[in-house]
């Protein structure tokens, strides 16, 4: 067979497996999948095929190990059974019946309930927020938790290591779960590895990717969860990692660039449900069942029966659920909002559904507001989020910026004048359906007047963004933001 002969075989072949690998997509790829995230995804294949399909089977699956996904089942069954009969809300009787219903569904997809008789505390100061947490610890008797998506030993966490060491010398557990992909890409991990290791901290990766290790799992499926419990009667959640606000990042220091964040203290019952998520992926990653000396039963802790105290329902999420409990707890507080819907979110990146709800809000007649950052640190997220810019301001949505060079991580959403929403997930799809996140519902007009002087302080340091001012974008501006929009819902 001569030279062109072979060639035509050859291109033949590789037309034939063209159309083989579009066919397959077509069946594949729409199964029990959103009907954006598989346009996005046969879009990439049919324009790019080879690539396309490389990118698919890398990170085209949301499925984690079998193993994994086994242990997250029994710990969720666990949980169930255990909180079944448990009533730990003081009065429903004073619920609106919209949240009652919307603790109801967050109850039935996570199996966690809504508590009566929890305290919490805000704290957007970076530093102080951290040596809380340290204070805190230094309090241990029994163990200490800390769940984080980053943790790195730097000038600002010394004295959070410090406090564990402390701990573990008076006799106290201290385990640490911090996610794999995320810590290993801090330039201090291997001294951070070598710090915890010295203390005596019981530590272990979350979801980690080690093929060599038999360890393997689609390598963008992060746990982006941020948890510390101490002896299970005081707690700390919220948007802050367990690092410098410059996240120890070349880049980052030549750009000067700093979080700003927002973290609850919180004591009560509710704590108990935070020590439940972090036993459960303690358990998913190492096969360990915490038992009664990593736990404190709900009917030991003191309960604040004053006029402030705060009903509280924990809700996990993450691609080891079978719905986006996130997104779900999002959509129904913003389509039940009757005054006001606030949102505070660094990357904004939402499904339809989620941006019908908040345009929908404002047509109600309701003040809706947007708190994200002037400036951005993860180039495709920022274009795709300004992607939604326009549509929300047509529809009144009020947008301020928080100026640079602060990045503003924090994450909360209030409706009306006593619910708010606090915790690690962003209004965003990767949040939605990739990570492992956690939030805490919370009802109770002292905790939402102090949010609304953390969002008054937002206003004085920022500014409105206008229509008019959006109008002026130039195209290639808004070309690159659409391009961002259409590969966010590669998922």
């Amino acid at each position: 067979m001569s030279g062109g002969e072979w060639a035509a075989v050859v291109g033949g072949l590789v037309v034939l497996l063209d159309w083989v690998i579009r066919i397959a997509a077509l069946i594949i790829i729409p199964r029990d999948r959103k009907p954006t995230a598989a346009m996005a995804w046969l879009l990439a294949i049919f324009l790019i095929p080879f690539v396309g399909i490389l990118l698919y089977l890398l990170i085209g699956n949301i499925r984690l190990p079998k193993q994994r996904m086994a242990r997250q089942q029994e710990a969720d069954r666990m949980i169930a059974e255990r909180t079944a009969d448990l009533d730990l809300v003081a009065d429903h009787e004073a619920w609106p019946a919209w949240f009652d219903s919307t603790v109801a569904q967050n109850t039935r997809l996570t199996g966690l309930p809504a508590t009566s008789g929890n305290r919490a505390t805000l704290i957007d100061d970076y530093q102080g927020s951290v040596d809380a947490m340290a204070a805190d610890i230094a309090t241990a008797s029994r163990f200490v938790h800390v769940e984080f998506f980053i943790v790195a030993f730097d000038d600002t966490t010394r004295g959070f290591f410090a406090a564990m060491e402390d701990a573990v010398r008076r006799g106290v557990r201290v385990r640490l779960l911090m996610d794999h992909i995320a810590s290993s890409k801090v330039p201090l991990h291997k001294a951070t590895i070598e710090e915890l290791d010295r203390i005596g901290v019981e530590w272990h990766y979350l979801l980690p990717v080690r093929p060599f290790k038999g360890e393997w799992q689609r390598p963008d499926l992060r746990n982006h969860r941020k948890i510390v419990v101490v002896d299970g009667v005081v707690g700390h959640m919220g948007s802050q990692n367990l690092i410098d606000r410059s996240y120890d990042s070349p880049k980052n220091l030549k750009r000067g660039l700093k979080w700003q964040e927002l973290v609850a203290r919180v004591t009560g019952p509710a704590v108990v449900e935070l020590n439940a998520v972090f036993r459960s992926d303690w358990y998913a990653e190492t096969g360990e069942v915490l038992g009664a000396e990593a736990n404190t039963p709900v009917e030991e802790l003191q309960v604040d029966t004053s006029a402030d105290a705060l009903d509280c329902q924990v809700v996990p999420s993450g691609p080891a659920f079978e719905s986006e409990n996130n997104l779900r707890q999002f959509l129904t507080l913003v389509n039940s909002a009757q005054e006001r819907v606030i949102i505070t979110s660094p990357y904004f990146v939402p499904d339809e559904a989620m941006v019908y709800a908040i345009t929908s809000a404002k047509l109600r007649g309701l003040d809706v507001q947007l708190f994200v950052s002037e400036i951005g640190d993860q180039g495709g997220v920022w274009h795709a989020q300004r992607s939604y810019y326009r549509a929300l301001l047509t529809a009144g949505v009020r947008i301020w910026l928080y100026p640079g060079p602060f990045i503003l991580h924090a994450k909360h959403v209030s409706i009306d004048d006593d619910v708010a929403v606090i915790g690690s997930s962003n209004m965003d799809i990767r949040s939605f359906a990739l990570n492992f996140e956690v939030t805490m519902l919370v009802r109770g007009a002292s905790f939402v007047a102090d949010m609304r002087e953390v969002e008054a302080r937002y206003r004085e340091l920022g500014r409105e963004l206008t229509l008019e001012e959006w109008n002026r974008e130039p195209a290639s501006a808004t070309f690159l933001d659409g391009i961002a929009r259409l590969t966010s819902a590669l998922q």
